[in-house]
């Protein structure tokens, strides 16, 4: 099947169905309300779910190419003791990838030099997607977090709900091959690979939602982490206040009983907003275009191919939502259960394996 389709939001959810539905024969505008491409951003991990959906939409090459592949995976203490190790190599084994990281700018650009010119026309907010559907045979709602569509069509239960946590992220001069997150009472402190020989860096403590540092942003960090082990100290000394930003966390209040309403389909974080604690968010928005594309052009009715993708998509975005949402609650507890807590992960790193 093959048709007219509308997506509202050029993040990396709308732009990848976008791309997929334009390679698939159907004629795709895009809508964005901001009025231009970000030029910054922070990064985001590829999993190898991610990179293979990339694949599919026949960019992986370039988006390898864009990233820095983690050499390993640790999870460590605030002394530095280690608590356990992400295996790589297996991960590789098992799936053909590793994983990557990138920066939200370099993944976006991939997917917007994949359109023609005039297909994402930034700019032109649209206040209530029912307005559309009327003149396409498809809308795509992929207006993020804060999603006027989600609320137009399923209400304000299901609104975005700070987790309590907030975290602090950057970039930093510091070479940082491999990925460290370091988890100590109540909060924790990561640092992962960046092209260029750079590294990104994110911490995260409770706090209340929109609350301002006594000092300034910097002066909390080296309050909370200072005395943390020397690698995250490291990160630390090459950090100035303008290069530390700031975003409360958020999920879904409630999830959604349905990702489609009419000939809509909600991706991305539109559909299943979660907290970045896996660090699924950019690969699951990926999934998202490639699970609707292929269900748009493999059915020959709209409505079909639409129930389909749901029924692909929903149950496995919520249990994602659900275990990033668990191990948030965990990583931040206190003292004295974090020593389970990192037993707990010990015993997963070990016995387990992280979904691909």
């Amino acid at each position: 099947m093959t048709g007219t389709a509308i997506v509202v939001g050029a993040g990396i959810g709308g732009l990848a169905t976008a791309v997929g539905l334009r390679a698939a024969g159907w004629d795709v505008e895009v809508r964005e309300r901001a009025p231009a491409r970000p030029a910054t951003g922070t990064s985001l991990g590829l999993w190898p779910g991610g990179l293979h959906a990339l694949d599919a939409l026949g960019l992986g090459d370039t988006a390898r190419a864009r990233s820095r592949a983690a050499a390993d995976g640790r999870f460590v203490r605030a002394d530095g003791a280690l608590i356990g190790n992400v295996d790589m190599a297996a991960l590789r084994r098992r799936t053909g990838d590793a994983v990557r990281v990138i920066s939200r700018p370099a993944l976006l650009g991939a997917l917007s030099d994949a359109l023609d010119d005039g297909v994402v026309r930034y700019g032109e907010p649209v206040p209530d997607v029912r307005a559309l559907t009327s003149r396409y045979d498809v809308v795509v709602a992929a207006d993020g977090l804060r999603s006027r569509a989600r609320t137009v069509l399923f209400g304000d239960a299901h609104r975005p709900r700070y987790c309590g946590v907030t975290a602090w992220h950057g970039t930093a001069d510091v070479d940082a091959p491999g990925m460290t997150e370091t988890w100590g009472d109540s909060a924790r402190f990561g640092v992962t690979p960046r092209a260029g020989g750079r590294a990104n860096w994110f911490a995260c403590v409770r706090a209340p939602e929109r609350a301002t540092p006594a000092g300034g942003e910097l002066a909390a960090l080296h309050r909370r982490f200072g005395g943390w082990h020397p690698g995250v100290r490291e990160i630390l000394d090459h950090l100035g206040e303008a290069s530390v930003h700031r975003n409360d966390l958020y999920d879904l209040a409630v999830p959604l009983p349905a990702y489609v309403s009419g000939n809509i389909a909600l991706v991305g974080d539109a559909a299943h907003a979660m907290t970045p604690d896996l660090g699924r968010g950019a690969c699951e928005a990926l999934a998202d275009a490639v699970a609707l594309t292929r269900r748009l052009t493999a059915r020959t009715r709209v409505p079909e191919a639409l129930t389909a993708y749901d029924a692909t998509r929903r149950p496995a975005t919520q249990r994602l939502a659900r275990a990033a949402r668990l191990l948030n609650r965990a990583v931040h507890t206190r003292l004295p259960v974090a020593p389970a807590r990192d037993a707990a992960m010990r015993l997963f790193l070990t016995a387990g394996r992280p979904p691909a």
